[in-house]
């Protein structure tokens, strides 16, 4: 009887003392558990914070063309299609029978080369841009003659005429419709040096009159006359609409790249 009760107090004594320890050890395992799933959370957190605070290398730089590339990449569009509707740089002009030159015309320059042969000269004309006239120009002028000429379109050459081993002529010309004037002549030496300033005689409107007339007759014959010089005026102001396309083209592929 007494050992029975000893072993109910024994019995008594343990339950309640593993009760405990079961308890305790349960509260620590959902403590750890809660620890572990805090400390799982605010990684996570801090994981999300850091991508969205921090910028992706990738998006550092935008590709975004400016706004501004864009309305002139525009207006440039808006140019072309204008002057593509323009007749004049998609006429051909077709050379004159008997035209005495022949024509040298490179894509991308602003003048036009003229060569040919005649009794042992070597003749080259340089074709410039034509000067057009919008019909705005000033008409008070004095002089009839030159306000009519004030609002013409009108074509710089310059006319050389070379010999073999020798000194040439170059002339300095301005075309009009119908009409041509000399401004400059002067002799060209080949073995003169650059440093030298040669003489290159009096201004060409003070020489005399019938002299004047001479050289105009001189410049006839080798082939520069107005029937020249007005095909020239067509076919440079088509040039001259010719290399502006391109030269707008160029301008869009270059805000393009």
């Amino acid at each position: 009887m007494a050992v029975t009760n000893i072993i109910r107090r024994t019995a008594s004594q343990v339950v309640p003392f593993a009760v405990r320890v079961i308890g305790r050890t349960q509260n620590y395992h959902h403590r750890s558990s809660a620890l572990l799933s805090t400390v799982v959370n605010r990684s996570a957190a801090s994981r999300n914070y850091f991508r969205t605070s921090t910028p992706s290398t990738f998006h550092c730089y935008s590709t975004k063309r400016p706004s501004s590339d864009e309305s002139l990449l525009k207006v440039i569009q808006a140019e072309i299609l204008c002057a593509e509707e323009s007749e004049e740089q998609d006429e051909v002009e077709e050379v004159p029978e008997g035209f005495p030159f022949k024509i040298e015309d490179n894509p991308g320059q602003q003048t036009v080369t003229l060569t040919r042969e005649y009794q042992g000269e070597s003749i080259n004309v340089e074709v410039h841009m034509p000067d057009l006239v919008t019909g705005d120009e000033d008409e008070n002028d004095n002089d009839a003659d030159d306000s009519e000429r004030a609002n013409q379109s009108q074509i710089p050459l310059v006319v050389r005429v070379s010999k073999k081993n020798g000194p040439s002529l170059e002339f300095g010309l301005t075309a009009f419709a119908d009409d041509i004037t000399i401004d400059t002549l002067a002799i060209k030496d080949a073995n003169v040096a650059e440093d030298q300033i040669a003489y290159e005689g009096p201004d060409f409107s003070d020489l005399d009159e019938n002299l004047q007339k001479a050289f105009h007759k001189y410049l006839e014959i080798r082939g520069i006359k107005p029937s020249t010089t007005n095909f020239l005026h067509e076919y440079m102001i088509n040039k001259d609409g010719r290399e502006y396309m391109m030269w707008l083209k160029n301008l869009k592929k270059f805000i393009e790249a």
